[in-house]
């Protein structure tokens, strides 16, 4: 039986700003980060947060 291969992973966040949500998404998208999840900022709830994740070089 063959080995499943692991992946390790690198983590970002990046605050998502109203009017520039697209751009944010692209440029971060663009470098090979894959968005996980969007959430409101704990430190002000009323701006949101993207989390993302991109797999580590082998």
């Amino acid at each position: 039986m063959a080995a499943v291969p692991t992946v390790a992973w690198e983590y970002a966040t990046a605050p998502l700003l109203p009017g520039a949500t697209k751009q944010i998404l692209d440029f971060w998208g663009a470098d090979g980060w894959e968005l996980v999840q969007v959430v409101p900022n704990p430190a002000n709830p009323g701006q949101l947060v993207a989390y993302f994740k991109r797999a580590l070089p082998a």
